[in-house]
């Protein structure tokens, strides 16, 4: 991840957004302490973009998560879960895009990122609130550690989860909590759904790792881009469809 985020620096810098190129400056710092995306999501988003994405957003993988939903509708709504949401795109453009109902929720452990989500979700006085593609769809945003859901879900309960770089930047204050974030997606996922991991790196490295530590699922790897000259990855964990 760091070798992208650095490329994706280099990249927003000479487009002079203030947000990131305040995010060019946190590039070396350890990506696991929360302090950083305090700090980085207290900058307000630039423009008419109220969400930040790294390495991608909704739209570019829509075409990947759209037939994972229609797969998974298994119970209504299908219920889909983004670690480490960020002020990602994902979750708002899964709610507002998808046509048959979903329930949504972000987690993340930046109380800054989940009140600016909340915050896009109710709208306010220069915008409207987010519009559900379908009228039974919910989303939701809360603060917690993915290393731990407790708080958050019951084994089992969801069809669809997503990490878009969570594990690379949880990986960077230690692979045991890597792993220990990737064995909670798993309890919380059902035996059916999709764990989707999004990152740059390359499979070499990661499916040794995911294959020795999903026992029992599926795991699969799809080549994602190039974005902007980058190629990335989505790495996908299944049970038994």
């Amino acid at each position: 991840m760091a070798a992208a985020l650095r490329r994706t620096f280099q990249v927003v810098t000479l487009a002079a957004s203030p947000r990131r190129t305040l995010a060019g400056s946190l590039a070396d710092r350890c990506l696991a302490d929360r302090s950083l995306w305090d700090q980085l999501h207290t900058r307000p988003c630039q423009g008419s973009a109220n969400t930040f994405d790294w390495f991608f957003g909704f739209e570019e993988i829509q075409g990947l998560l759209m037939p994972l939903l229609q797969e998974a509708k298994v119970s209504s709504p299908t219920r889909v879960l983004d670690v480490g949401c960020g002020t990602s795109s994902l979750c708002t453009g899964l709610y507002t895009k998808c046509p048959h109902p979903v329930d949504v929720l972000g987690v993340d452990f930046s109380p800054v990122a989940v009140a600016h989500m909340n915050s896009l979700m109710e709208g306010n006085q220069e915008q409207r609130p987010l519009c559900p593609g379908h009228p039974a769809s919910r989303l939701h945003f809360m603060q917690a550690d993915a290393q731990n859901l407790e708080s958050v879900a019951s084994t089992g309960s969801f069809h669809l989860i997503l990490d878009k770089g969570t594990w690379d930047a949880v990986a960077r204050g230690g692979l045991p909590e890597a792993y220990q974030l990737l064995s909670e997606c798993l309890r919380v996922l059902s035996p059916q759904g999709t764990l989707i991991q999004f990152s740059d790196e390359d499979p070499d490295v990661r499916m040794p790792c995911l294959e020795q530590a999903s026992q029992h699922w599926t795991v699969s790897m799809q080549e994602l881009g190039p974005f902007r000259g980058i190629t990335y990855f989505a790495y996908l964990i299944q049970g038994s469809h």
